[in-house]
């Protein structure tokens, strides 16, 4: 009896690393779904706590854009915008929920949505071939392993592509998350809504509007964060540490947080502050930063930075621990 629970423990072992070794090698259609519905999940579970970290960004920004009579443009600060003021995590929450309705606090979740379906599924479901693939051209076909320079250029690089591909989608969803209810008197009613109105006032350009600090913060953060998750993960596994299990995830995906957000916060705050700003107001993203820097000091560049701790540290837990389960699941169904 004992051989036996021998032999059926071995078995399983056997078969969880072979599940494991079939999920680290799933097709690249595949990788894309998993990380598209992954980030999708953990954009859904964390949304809130953007939706406060953008408010307090853009805080003494908040602007609106109306039509005038002759179809030109004109800026106005709302009284209402002006008369509110968030105070930390906590208190931007509940004043959010307090004065607008809970509903607010997802203010720009099917944007949201939209953008991980675009961007992560880029960012994240290319990085593992983007880095074989610049294994292989700076170290040919040898057993080296996989050098921390290839890991960071494959985070450039998928953290750049899908920037241009989702930019659309990060301007309609900050401009949704920075809104206040009975703030304006033009106000986005859908994301489609947005996309027509954007264009048609701003153009193409308004589209894409911040994409050099999007593009940015983002292989910053990608390198910060996919990076450092796939560095920390193999290092806790390599020592012995943890397993590769869910616990060894956890930590990870909160190392890759609190290094996302600490490397992150300054552009990501000329981000959010330039592509929510009307036409004219900054004439580009370099101005905004400078801008920004004399209204606030070097204080201002760090404006959210609790919301966007919890929030990216949140947002990683989730989305690591999904993804690597959503790719075990996908292994042992689709994979032969």
């Amino acid at each position: 009896m004992e051989h036996r629970a021998e032999a059926v423990l071995f078995s399983t072992h056997l078969w969880t690393a072979w599940i494991l070794i079939m999920a680290d090698n799933l097709s690249l259609t595949h990788k894309i779904l998993c990380a598209g519905t992954s980030a999708c999940f953990a954009d859904l579970i964390t949304f809130p706590l953007d939706t406060a970290k953008v408010r307090l960004q853009v805080q003494g920004e908040l602007r609106v854009v109306t039509p005038a009579a002759e179809s030109n443009l004109v800026l106005r600060q709302t009284a209402a915008a002006a008369a509110v003021q968030y105070r930390g995590l906590v208190g931007t929450l509940s004043t959010i929920a307090k004065t607008e309705g809970v509903k607010s606090l997802f203010n720009g979740l099917s944007a949201g949505l939209q953008r991980q379906l675009c961007f992560s599924s880029i960012r994240i479901g290319f990085y593992d071939h983007v880095k074989q693939y610049y294994q292989h051209i700076l170290f040919g076909d040898s057993n080296v392993s996989v050098n921390y320079s290839t890991r960071i250029l494959a985070g450039l690089t998928t953290g750049g592509m899908a920037v241009m591909i989702a930019q659309p989608t990060d301007v309609v969803k900050v401009r949704f998350q920075a809104q206040m209810k009975g703030g304006v008197e033009k106000r986005y009613t859908s994301s489609l809504q947005a996309y027509r109105t954007i264009g048609s006032f701003e153009g193409a350009a308004g589209l894409w509007k911040g994409t050099l600090p999007n593009a940015c913060r983002n292989a910053i953060v990608n390198v910060a964060e996919i990076v450092c998750y796939d560095i920390v993960k193999d290092q806790i596994i390599a020592r012995d540490l943890m397993k590769d299990s869910t616990p060894c995830h956890f930590v990870s995906a909160v190392i890759a947080g609190l290094c996302a957000t600490t490397v992150a916060s300054p552009v990501d705050v000329v981000k959010t502050r330039y592509m929510n700003s009307p036409p004219g107001t900054y004439r580009s993203s370099i101005h905004c930063a400078v801008q920004t820097f004399k209204k606030g000091g070097s204080k201002a560049f760090f404006k959210g930075f609790t919301p966007s701790f919890c929030r990216l540290v949140s947002w990683n837990i989730v989305m690591w621990t999904s993804f690597e389960k959503v790719k075990v699941i996908m292994a042992n169904y689709v994979e032969p």
